[in-house]
């Protein structure tokens, strides 16, 4: 890796240290042959970070923000030959609660809080205000610290607690509803419905525990779920289990599932 070709296209000092610190990064990835995180980035320095990456054939790269459009998000960058479905999040998600009802709180409220703390900004990504208190994307590895440390913005108390990121407060850009019909209400069967996929994938997507039922992680096909319940696989959405209806002649269930992308 020729250090000053890959970095020539860049300008300014902030510019050319990021690159160099993606470039170590990358080959560290290489050398290594483990994937290697970033802080979180935002749009500007994911653009400066995937010039740079874009032109290592060595290695491939993927952003987690939590969800489809999070402002910020942390690279994962991986020797090419690696498995990109194999990389666990780098992300937690927590909820703070508190009563807000006499103390008007911002976004720049939260942050100041979360700073507060001692944490650095690159370690905290997007945060999404609720009425009565915020959802926050952090670093995998600063959630326990928050978790015992964090515990007040401004002069309200407040409550935190980890949550799925398929909980965020985030509207959804797209709902699908599919009308199906399956043998059981095993599992497998209707999620394989929902995320359109063969049956066969999805147990094995089950059995290596990247599909959540009802926010945990399951490893049993044959679970059965009921109506209301909810299926997610990281980096796919969730579905619901709207309505399960009557049976068929066949005696197969009739089914209506919510896709939320």
């Amino acid at each position: 890796m020729d250090k000053e070709q890959l970095l020539g296209h860049l300008r300014g000092d902030a510019e050319r240290s990021l690159g160099s610190h993606i470039l170590d990064l990358a080959r560290l990835a290489w050398d290594t042959n483990r994937p290697q995180t970033t802080d979180f980035l935002d749009p500007y320095e994911r653009k400066v970070a995937q010039s740079v990456l874009g032109s290592i054939p060595e290695v491939g790269y993927l952003h987690q923000g939590g969800y489809k459009s999070a402002e910020r998000a942390r690279l994962i960058i991986y020797p090419q030959f690696y498995l990109a479905e194999a990389i666990p999040s780098s992300l937690r998600v927590l909820e703070a609660q508190g009563n807000f009802s006499f103390e008007k709180v911002s976004h720049g409220d939260f942050l100041g809080s979360l700073l507060g703390t001692g944490l650095k900004r690159g370690k905290i990504g997007d945060i999404l205000v609720l009425p009565s208190g915020c959802q926050v994307i952090v670093a995998a590895e600063v959630a326990d610290y928050l978790l015992s440390s964090w515990n007040q913005v401004h002069r309200v108390s407040i409550s935190v607690q980890e949550i799925d990121e398929e909980q965020l407060a985030v509207e959804p850009e797209r709902i699908k509803e599919i009308k199906a019909t399956v043998a059981s209400l095993r599992l497998d069967a209707v999620a394989s419905e929902g995320f359109g996929t063969s049956r066969t994938k999805m147990a094995r997507e089950i059995k290596a525990e990247r599909v959540k039922l009802n926010w945990k992680p399951v490893s049993n096909p044959a679970l059965s779920v009921s109506e209301g319940d909810v299926l997610s696989i990281r980096g796919r959405g969730r579905v619901v289990v709207s309505q399960v209806l009557g049976t068929t002649r066949k005696g197969r269930t009739n089914i209506v599932l919510h896709r939320y992308y």
